[in-house]
């Protein structure tokens, strides 16, 4: 329910959560999947009754994990912040969890206050998969050279048009620039994580600059290619979309 700005007693609350996006088709509602913004929306009902507005920080699609997911509730219902933690950890399933909650200004908006957003992307880089990482990090058998990969990842950096790194789709129309603060390729063992922090990103963005670093490994695209694809504004130049298993929202920033 949508209450004017100035409602006697409204309220404007900041959540944090994380979840295990391989039970959920994404955090959006759809009409026939079950979705993180449905399970989240059905606990709060319990607790304070059908009368509030939620916004959530990003859309994430189905697969899709989440370290730090930010909602913004509007509400006049005077339940403690801590209380309602407490509460929403009770009804959530065990796959969400409530870290924070607590009053911010009534004009804050989880998704367009937000100043940038950190992805990371996850790689089992092993020739033996992990029966503990199925679902949560993409098993790629060859060998990953990440240094290779974090140099060749640094022409990502910067303000640039993203089309070649787009999904295209109606929720994408306008201004395809996005600033891309920073990006990195890490090993850890067998665990390559890829991490990118942006002013915003595309649809299915973090997803093909991965897949198109793995083309990068593989020889299909020379480690010095990324520049040109990107001036090419045109998907079909770049990698494929990689799995959704690996990829985390790992930090949102106001």
């Amino acid at each position: 329910m949508q209450y004017p700005a100035d409602s006697i007693n409204l309220r404007n609350l900041l959540l944090t959560i994380s979840y295990d996006g391989s039970k959920f088709h994404g955090w959006q509602i759809q009409q026939n999947a079950f979705t993180v913004q449905e399970a989240f929306q059905t606990a709060l009902a319990k607790i304070i009754g059908g009368e509030f507005d939620i916004k959530g920080c990003s859309r994430t699609d189905s697969g899709v994990h989440a370290n730090m997911y930010c909602i913004s509730v509007k509400t006049a219902h005077p339940i403690p912040c801590e209380r309602l933690k407490a509460a929403l950890n009770r009804w959530l399933p065990l796959s969400v969890a409530v870290h924070d909650c607590r009053e911010v200004d009534l004009d804050f908006h989880a998704r367009y206050s937000c100043k940038s957003k950190e992805y990371i992307y996850k790689i089992w880089n092993s020739e033996v998969r992990s029966p503990f990482l199925n679902g949560y990090a993409l098993h790629y058998r060859y060998h990953l050279d990440a240094e290779a990969l974090d140099r060749a990842a640094q022409a990502y950096v910067g303000r640039h048009d993203f089309t070649s790194f787009c999904t295209l789709d109606n929720r994408e129309q306008g201004d395809m620039t996005r600033n891309v603060m920073s990006f990195s390729v890490v090993r850890e063992g067998d665990m390559v994580t890829m991490r990118v922090e942006a002013d915003g990103f595309l649809y299915n963005m973090v997803r093909i600059m991965v897949g198109t670093l793995l083309r990068v490994a593989q020889g299909k695209i020379p480690p010095d290619g990324i520049p040109a694809i990107i001036e090419k504004r045109d998907r079909q130049y770049a990698g494929p979309t990689a799995q959704a298993c690996g990829l985390y929202l790992n930090k949102v920033n106001y």
